[in-house]
């Protein structure tokens, strides 16, 4: 046995890559595998072939201290051994997200997480220049996590070729594809030429370059597994491929902390599947995913039946062209987990419905959902000479509502315990409390919301004899503005403008 002594901090990725055995067809004839036990752990995880001769594990420690950890398998005539010390995490790595308190997240070691999110179909599938841009833009607008596919994208504004795909071969030439015929190509196979027994790690690699960029600023890879807008004969592939597909892309890339899996974009528009396959892929998940992220499923007009135990949280895209952010609250308590608003339409000028609302409104979903005790989901669909539409390319964001997101966030993140959730007060607005009955009764905190209306006052009659201090926040234009201490009845001024909130704490001693 060759030993090997590493270290790596907690969180972070431990990687050891072998040669092997190159005959025959490594991604199928030969397995490589891996132990890691430590004080308080034992994970057991399974490695991927790399192209080249190369066979790769990876580990992700949850805990500080010393590991050993042995690899076998059929790759190679011989056997590995080392030793892992895990020393602290970096003070911006809180490990990954999940779920607490039901209805809410937090990182790993406990941090409070707060999804404010955006879509970017595929970004990373574009021009290293256009990247960066992408990375630099959410960086700057403060989101902290981000929907995207593994497999590249056909549609309108989606037509040219991307910068790579999954698997060995040729694709369909795109010279013909105008947006006026693109819909003919959809679920085609003919003049694609694949070898669904070899993937490309180059397709994998480049992919897993981005999720590390997002991880250093901060945002979460919510992994779009399958999606239905295809001219390459990815969104129905045999049964086999999809489960090595699986394997492969688990074993690949769930030692990222800041990984998501999202099983499909729009699950009820993919060809020849129904709900028990998605229940075989998602329990796929949930029992071969060492490390337990989270896991999601996306509906387009039908909502899958969230209940199933392999789902964490709630992803919706709303079924109604008016009805949004308003379905949070009785999603909370039909399925009794976090509700994430994945998407409620897009701020921008496209012509479809889907695509064209203000930043005003798109504003007003993000509250209205947050003040529900859900999260939000931001979209941007705006034309341009260029033909880059965020949604799908990323690069520069133009509308007005993604400026807005930093500040919703610091809003969230002020919440006393950890996360709202709304109950019945007045019916003309929206009253978000403290999740935590406890903290609630304790801290007083509230925040009424009065979306598109636009009074010139509230009054409050409040039953207690605390004092509480006020203040009228602005959720357009981003201000906080201290009104004072009341107690009992009282009357708070407000400017008469839409997208108005009123906050009230106790004063306490």
């Amino acid at each position: 046995m060759l030993k090997d002594i590493s270290k790596v901090k907690k969180y972070d990725v431990f990687e050891r890559v072998f040669t092997g055995k190159t005959d025959g067809n490594p991604f199928i004839d030969y397995d490589i595998k891996a132990v890691f036990k430590g004080e308080h752990e034992e994970v057991e995880v399974n490695g991927f072939y790399d192209g080249f001769g190369n066979y790769v594990v990876r580990f992700m420690p949850s805990y500080e201290g010393m590991y050993e950890y042995t690899v076998t398998g059929s790759f190679a005539d011989e056997a590995y051994s080392g030793t892992i010390k895990v020393t602290a995490a970096d003070k911006k790595n809180h490990g990954p997200v999940r779920v607490t308190d039901k209805f809410h997240f937090s990182y790993d070691d406990g941090t409070p997480y707060y999804s404010v999110g955006t879509t970017c179909y595929v970004w990373e599938l574009r021009e290293d220049k256009l990247i960066a841009e992408t990375l630099k833009s959410l960086d700057k607008a403060g989101f902290n996590k981000i929907r995207f596919c593994i497999f590249p994208k056909h549609y309108v504004y989606n037509l040219d070729e991307p910068r790579s795909y999954p698997f060995e071969g040729t694709p369909v030439g795109s010279y013909l594809i105008t947006p006026e015929n693109f819909m003919d190509y959809d679920y085609k196979t003919v003049g694609n030429n694949w070898d669904f027994d070899r993937f490309n790690p180059a397709h994998f690699q480049h992919i897993e370059k981005c999720i590390k960029e997002l991880k250093k600023i901060g945002v979460e890879a919510d992994l779009i597994v399958f999606h239905p807008y295809d001219r390459w004969g990815f969104s129905n592939l045999p049964r086999e491929v999809e489960v090595r597909y699986l394997d492969y892309i688990i074993n690949r890339f769930a030692a990222y902390s800041n990984v998501w899996w999202s099983m499909a974009n729009e699950f009820d528009i993919l060809p020849n599947r129904d709900d028990s396959v998605w229940n075989f892929y998602g329990n796929y998940f949930k029992e071969h995913d060492p490390y337990g992220h989270l896991r999601s499923i996306h509906n387009c007009l039908r909502v899958f039946d969230h209940s199933e135990p392999w789902i964490t949280h709630v992803s919706y895209q709303r079924t109604d062209l008016y009805k949004t952010a308003e379905d949070t609250d009785g999603l909370r308590d039909k399925y009794g987990k976090p509700v994430v608003l994945d998407e409620i339409a897009y701020e921008g000028n496209i012509q479809c419905g889907w695509g064209n609302i203000p930043g005003e409104e798109m504003v007003r979903r993000f509250w209205e959902g947050a003040m529900r005790g859900g999260y939000p989901g931001h979209g941007e669909t705006f034309l341009n000479d260029e033909g880059i539409l965020w949604w799908s390319h990323g690069g520069k964001l133009q509308g007005e509502s993604w400026k807005r997101v930093k500040f919703l966030l610091k809003i969230l993140s002020e919440t006393p315990g950890h996360g709202l959730k709304k109950v019945p007060t007045e019916w003309d607005c929206v009253t978000a409390v403290c999740e935590d009955d406890a903290i609630e009764a304790e801290t007083g905190y509230r925040i009424d919301y009065y979306s598109f209306m636009r009074p010139g006052y509230r009054e409050f009659n409040i039953k207690d004899d605390y004092l509480y201090e006020v203040e009228v926040i602005d959720t357009w234009d981003m201000t906080v503005k201290k009104v004072g201490t009341f107690s009992g009845k009282f009357k708070i001024e407000l400017p008469g403008k839409p997208y108005m909130a009123i906050r009230l704490k106790k004063v306490l001693k």
